[in-house]
């Protein structure tokens, strides 16, 4: 078992993108199985900040919101094509990610928390009252992608499935931007700083901008995920602003393993299946989820993928 983790390590990518290939096909309906690719995305993208840097945001919906709210604009307002409108938004969220995080570093622990808290609800408020150009309560709607030429090739994206493997090339593409910053020397740095940061700082490395560079690294892959949802969903909701959803990424990394580079897609897949499951016989899904999740919190800390790499290394 031990050289197949090895293995699944040293070509981690390729095992994740391998997975996600045939994922839609054991999923209930392809429409599921993108959701849980962006909602995975998004985890990934708290996770760099969270697991492998130790930094706990309560804000990162304000990411997944700019980065959905400005491709939407772009398209709307301006008549960008998609293509370009998803690099703003990127952009866009990068730029909100580089203010927040250069206030929020100046804190530690829960007071870096409540502040990432405090300046996500900030831009909550901005995009709610900017009715003209987001919507306000009723979202930014209207969003529409005309099929995607290639190779003389035509996709439609309103196809579940050909829409889940459009939105698959942009994920690999940012997965492998995270396995090659997770095997650099500043991937190192982020590590280190998560397990001591004062030893960090004694060793010469500047804690403060490493802390900022991984913060607006993380903002950038949250408002990747925030521009395919918009593209998926043809709609921004003001929700995907809201601190609930934060909450939501944060249980998406712990249900799948902090800290671990398949864990946040494993993590997305069970929280959305359990949200699926539970509205089928309750509308108080959020009670089955919350019980759920306070029980792998208490009996599995590592998380459900990061349980298992434990005990597939034991064996």
């Amino acid at each position: 078992m031990k050289p197949f983790i090895a293995l699944v390590t040293r070509h981690r990518v390729l095992a994740v993108i391998a997975f996600l290939l045939v994922f839609p096909l054991i999923m209930p309906y392809s429409a599921l199985a993108v959701n849980v690719l962006i909602f995975g995305l998004f985890a990934v993208g708290l996770n760099v900040l969270f697991g492998y840097t130790g930094l706990l945001s309560f804000g990162h919906a304000a990411f997944l919101g700019v980065g959905g709210y400005l491709t939407g604009i772009s398209m709307l307002s301006f008549g960008l094509p998609w293509w370009l409108a998803l690099p703003i938004g990127v952009i866009a969220s990068a730029l909100v990610g580089l203010v927040m995080g250069w206030l929020a570093i100046r804190t530690r622990g829960i007071y870096f928390s409540m502040v990432t808290l405090a300046l996500a609800q900030c831009v909550y408020f901005i995009f709610y009252k900017a009715e003209r150009w987001t919507g306000g309560e009723n979202g930014l709607r209207g969003i529409k992608v005309e099929p995607v030429q290639m190779g003389g090739l035509t996709f439609d994206l309103l196809n579940p499935l050909t829409k889940y493997y459009f939105i698959l090339a942009f994920v690999a593409l940012a997965l492998w931007f995270v396995s090659r910053l997770l095997a650099s020397p500043f991937g190192a740095v982020m590590e280190t700083i998560r397990e001591n940061e004062k030893r960090a700082a004694a060793c010469g490395f500047d804690v403060a901008r490493s802390k900022l560079l991984a913060f607006v690294l993380s903002a950038a892959i949250c408002g990747l995920a925030g521009g395919l949802r918009a593209l998926h969903l043809s709609i921004v909701p003001i929700d995907s602003l809201h601190y609930l959803t934060s909450g939501q990424a944060i249980m998406m990394c712990l249900l799948g393993g902090m800290g671990t580079f398949f864990g946040p897609f494993v993590g997305a897949a069970a929280f959305l299946l359990i949200e699926e499951g539970a509205t089928n016989f309750t509308s108080h899904w959020q009670l089955v989820t919350g019980v759920v999740f306070i029980v792998f919190v208490l009996f599995f800390p590592k998380g459900i993928w990061g349980s298992l790499l434990e005990r597939m290394k034991r064996s």
